[in-house]
C-alpha cells in the first residue's frame, strides 16, 4: 500500500472510535431521557398508599398529586420548542435533567401534600421538556441510516422505564418507603447530565445560530467520513427553507390544514381516554380491587403483567411497525383493547356481586386470574398500535412549514387528555364503580376503531410531499381512507 493509502487507512481507523463514542453518547441521552419519562409514570403506583397514609389525602387529592405532572408536562412540551430553537437542543436537555432532579427531591422531602404537588409539577415540566428536546437532538445528531433507530429507541426507553419503576417499587413495597421510590428517579437525570455534557450541540442548530466553525466540528464528530463542506451546505440550504416555510400559530388552524389537525388531534386525545395511563398510574389500586390482596401480589402483577408485558410488546412493535400499515395495526389493537377491556369490566362486575353477597358466575380467584390475562392483552394490544403508531401518524400528516406547530398542538391535546383521565379516574371508580369505567374506557376504543377506519387515511409507503399533496385531492384522500378496508 503506497504511504499516503497507509495515511488515509490510518485516519479512518482513528475517527471510528470517536464516532462510536459520540454515537454512544447520544444514545445514551436518548435512552436516559425516555427512561426519565417512563419511571415518573410508573412509580406513583407503588407510591399512593404511603402518600395517602402519611399525608391523610382524600380521593381527589390523591388524583390531584397522580396527575398534575402531565399538567406540568404539558406546559413543558409547549415551551420546548422555543427553549430549544432559543438555548440549543443540548442546553435544553441539561434544564431538563436539573429540573427533574430537583423536583424528586422535592418529592422525596416534601413535608406535605401541597410541597409534593409543586413536586410533581416540576417533575412534569422537566419531562415535558425532555420529551420534545431528547428526541429533536438524536434526530439531528444521528447519521441518516441510523436515524430510525436512535428516535424509537425513545419509545422504547420510555417502557423501559415503566419496568424499572414497578421494579423498584416492587423492592421498596411499603408503605414507608415512597418517598425513597419518588427520590430515586434523581439518579437518571444526574447520569443524563453527565452524558449530555460533553457532546456537542447539533450542527443543524450550530448552522441556524450562523455557529458554521461549531456546526463543522460537531458533524466530524458524528460523520468523520463525509465531505463536511458539502453537508454543511445542505443543512444550511434547509434551515433557510424552513424558515422561509415557517408559519405563525394562526397559520396552524388555517382551513387548509384544518383536517390534518382534526386527525392528529383526535388520535391523540383517544390514545388517552382509551385508558392506558389511567392503568400505568393505578396499576398497583386495580390489581388490588381484582384480588390481589398482599403488596406483594400486587407488586408481582403490576410488574409483569403491566411492565414486563409493556417492554416486549414494544420492543416487538419498533422491530416490525414499518412492515404494515398504521390502519390495520390501529385497527386490530384497537379490537384487542376492547375486548379486555370488556372482560375487565365484567371481572370487576362479578367481583362487586361477590362483595354484595350475591351469587357471581365466577369466584374471586378466578376473577384476578382473568383480570390479569385481559389487562396483558391490553397492554400488548395498545404497545404495537396507539402507543407508537398513534406518533408515527401525528408525525407524517403535517406538511414541513406547520409541522413542528402542529406536532406541538397534538402532544399538549394529548398530555391535557392524560391529565384528564388520571385526574378523574379514581373519582368515576367511585362514582360508576370500576367495571362502569373500564367499560367506559372499552366505549372509547369503539369510538378509535370507527373514526381510525372512516377518517383516518393510511399514510404507509407515502412520501412526505404526497401525504401532504393529498389533504387538497379529494380523490387520494378517499383512496387512502379506503386503501385497507
Amino acid at each position: 500500500m503506497s504511504e499516503n493509502g497507509t495515511v488515509v487507512a490510518s485516519e479512518s481507523y482513528t475517527k471510528r472510535p470517536r464516532m462510536a463514542l459520540a454515537l454512544l453518547g447520544v444514545g445514551l441521552v436518548i435512552m436516559l431521557a425516555g427512561l426519565l419519562f417512563g419511571y415518573d409514570q410508573g412509580v406513583i403506583s407503588g407510591a399512593l398508599d404511603g402518600i395517602k397514609r402519611d399525608f391523610h389525602v382524600n380521593t381527589f387529592l390523591l388524583e390531584i398529586i397522580t396527575s398534575w405532572v402531565t399538567l406540568g408536562a404539558m406546559a413543558g412540551a409547549i415551551a420546548a420548542g422555543a427553549m430549544a430553537d432559543k438555548f440549543g437542543r443540548r442546553w435544553t436537555i441539561l434544564l431538563a435533567s436539573i429540573l427533574f432532579t430537583l423536583g424528586a427531591l422535592i418529592e422525596a422531602l416534601a413535608p406535605g401534600s401541597t410541597i409534593l404537588v409543586i413536586g410533581r409539577l416540576t417533575v412534569g415540566f422537566g419531562v415535558g421538556v425532555a420529551s420534545v428536546a431528547a428526541p429533536l437532538y438524536a434526530s439531528e445528531m444521528a447519521p441518516a441510516r441510523l436515524r430510525g433507530r436512535f428516535v424509537s429507541l425513545y419509545q422504547f426507553a420510555i417502557t423501559a422505564g415503566i419496568f424499572a419503576a414497578y421494579f423498584v417499587d416492587f423492592l421498596l413495597q411499603g408503605s414507608d418507603r415512597w418517598r425513597l421510590m419518588l427520590g430515586i428517579s434523581a439518579v437518571p437525570a444526574v447520569l443524563l447530565v453527565i452524558a449530555v455534557v460533553p457532546l456537542p450541540d447539533s450542527p443543524r442548530w450550530y448552522m441556524k445560530m450562523l455557529r458554521r466553525n461549531d456546526a463543522q466540528k460537531s458533524l466530524k464528530r458524528i460523520e468523520p467520513h463525509c465531505d463536511v463542506e458539502e453537508r454543511l451546505d445542505e443543512i444550511a440550504k434547509s434551515v433557510e427553507d424552513d424558515s422561509k416555510k415557517s408559519m405563525s400559530w394562526m397559520g396552524v388552524f388555517a382551513l387548509q390544514w384544518r383536517k390534518p389537525l382534526m386527525i392528529g388531534v383526535t388520535l391523540a386525545i383517544l390514545q388517552q381516554l382509551t385508558g392506558i395511563n389511567a392503568i400505568i398510574y393505578y396499576a398497583n389500586q386495580i390489581f388490588a380491587s381484582a384480588g390481589f390482596t398482599s403488596p406483594d401480589s400486587q407488586s408481582k402483577a403490576t410488574l409483569w403483567a403491566v411492565g414486563g408485558v409493556n417492554v416486549i410488546a414494544t420492543l416487538v412493535a419498533v422491530m416490525w411497525v414499518d412492515r404494515f400499515g398504521r390502519k390495520p395495526l390501529l385497527l386490530i389493537g384497537t379490537t384487542g383493547m376492547f375486548l379486555s377491556l370488556v372482560t375487565v369490566g365484567a371481572m370487576f362486575f362479578s367481583l362487586d356481586k361477590i362483595d354484595a353477597g350475591t351469587t357471581a358466575r365466577v369466584s374471586e380467584s378466578q376473577a384476578g386470574i382473568v383480570t390479569v390475562i385481559a389487562l396483558v392483552v391490553f397492554i400488548a394490544s395498545f404497545a404495537f398500535s396507539l402507543g407508537p403508531v398513534v406518533w408515527t401518524v401525528i408525525n407524517e400528516i403535517f406538511p414541513s412549514e406547520v409541522r413542528g406547530k402542529a406536532v406541538a398542538v397534538a402532544t399538549a391535546a394529548n398530555w391535557f387528555a392524560a391529565w384528564l383521565v388520571s385526574q378523574f379516574f379514581l373519582t368515576l371508580v367511585d362514582a360508576i364503580g370500576s367495571s362502569g369505567v373500564f367499560w367506559l374506557f372499552a366505549f372509547f376504543c369503539i369510538v378509535t376503531f370507527i373514526f381510525v377506519k372512516r377518517v383516518m387515511p393510511e399514510t404507509k409507503g407515502r412520501t412526505l410531499e404526497e401525504i401532504q399533496e393529498m389533504w387538497g385531492d379529494k380523490k387520494k384522500l378517499h383512496d387512502a381512507i379506503h386503501e385497507h378496508l
